[in-house]
């Protein structure tokens, strides 16, 4: 490996996002010494494309997002979207099908590559709520691939809804959560973030012992095990703390940014 990294990967939500929402202009000015050094950088996000208009600008138009927990590609300098692997109707149908059987009363939504719609039961929180939602009737809900498929019941932890849910759903889409409230969401089989990152990497001849991967849910546990060097924020979800090869600030310390800063100097 060489002295630095050649591509830093970072989640957003809990690791470089404090919870009030922001991003220092100390984390900013820590990425922008990282493509200063010649690296890149790469947001790693189950967030969708709709809401990173805001992140885009906060980092002044430059780099990669990688959306949907690796399903879609989101340019920060234009703001195109470049779908990836999606989750098939079908296939969306029957893990719905799947989810409403094993958790009574969960509610359904779907996350396109330009869009979203969810079922009656699902109840909008955080962002989602900022917005009316598309309600529309079940055949039309998973009548068209999906990047991403969000199951919510706000009777049990995500915790908990992932265990009930993983089994269900296995070989139908890949489940985890990213610690949303009573929220546990879904790729296509074989779609994460390492997959993702693993993919632009290789287009730029970068190998995983050159990255590093920044996290704090168990849906960046992929992204962490396949990369040469995995951090935790102190603040990470305990599976994500035994996991990572090390454990740096919080997310409202600005751990990321004292770490890059060190490394980057």
């Amino acid at each position: 490996m060489r002295d630095v990294p050649r591509l830093v990967a970072t989640d957003l939500d809990g690791t470089i996002v404090r919870r009030d929402g922001t991003i220092s202009a100390r984390t900013v000015a820590a990425f922008a010494r990282v493509e200063a050094a010649g690296a890149r950088f790469v947001l790693v996000t189950g967030r969708p494309p709709r809401v990173m208009p805001s992140i885009a600008a906060a980092f002044g138009h430059r780099g990669t997002a990688i959306c949907a927990n690796g399903a879609v590609t989101y340019d920060m300098r234009t703001g195109q979207v470049a779908a990836g692997r999606l989750i098939a109707p079908a296939d969306l149908a029957a893990a719905a099908a799947a989810l409403r059987a094993a958790v009574p009363g969960i509610g359904i939504a779907v996350e396109y590559p330009d869009g979203r719609a969810a079922d009656a039961a699902f109840q909008a929180i955080s962002w989602d709520a900022n917005e009316s939602i598309p309600r529309p009737v079940e055949e039309t809900l998973f009548a068209r691939p999906a990047a991403k498929l969000l199951g919510r019941h706000l009777g049990y932890s995500p915790d908990e809804l992932l265990a009930l849910a993983a089994p269900v759903l296995t070989g139908l889409v890949s489940v985890s959560h990213s610690n949303g409230k009573g929220l546990i969401e879904a790729a296509a089989i074989g779609v994460s973030k390492a997959t993702a990152v693993a993919e632009l990497a290789g287009r730029h001849g970068i190998t995983a012992e050159e990255v590093i991967a920044f996290g704090d849910m168990p849906n960046d546990l992929p992204l962490l095990a396949w990369a040469g060097t995995s951090c935790a924020v102190a603040n990470a979800h305990p599976d994500v703390l035994a996991a990572a090869t090390c454990v740096i600030g919080s997310n409202d310390t600005d751990g990321v940014a004292e770490y890059l800063e060190r490394l980057y100097r």
